[in-house]
């Protein structure tokens, strides 16, 4: 079993290394989905607060990284930072309240964001050109 959690360690170590700004991206929104999805899962009955609460702080942090990774020079950044904050706002209101009524429509502006930057993900690193970028 060690072998096996060590082999799965190296494995994700070495993905985050050899991953292009955009696919780091996509990453950190696939676990902010997966904690919010354990979270919501851990609210089922009987709840388990203590787990709630791990999964809901893992998101949080996952959008400040988010954030705090935004260049605000560029417009783009200008628009995505109060998206972020309002999920991030949100996300940190149900863990206070220990409620999900909003879950689904934070999952939905997530899965949204995610599948953005799957595509630019797609298009190879920042800067090429994408005329030829398919053409690989």
């Amino acid at each position: 079993m060690d072998m096996r959690k060590n082999l799965k360690e190296e494995y994700l170590r070495q993905s985050i290394m050899t991953a292009s700004p955009a696919e780091l991206t996509v990453m950190l929104f696939n676990g902010c989905i997966k904690d919010l999805r354990l979270a919501e899962v851990a609210m089922e009955e009987p709840a388990d607060l203590l787990k709630v609460n791990e999964y809901l702080i893992k998101a949080q942090k996952i959008l400040s990284e988010l954030m705090g990774s935004l260049d605000l020079s560029y417009e783009l950044s200008g628009q995505l930072l109060p998206i972020y904050s309002y999920l991030l706002r949100e996300i940190r209101h149900m863990n206070v309240k220990k409620e999900c009524s909003k879950m689904p429509e934070i999952l939905k502006i997530l899965s949204s964001q995610r599948d953005t930057w799957e595509q630019v993900a797609k298009f190879g690193p920042v800067g090429e050109d994408w005329r030829t970028a398919n053409e690989r």
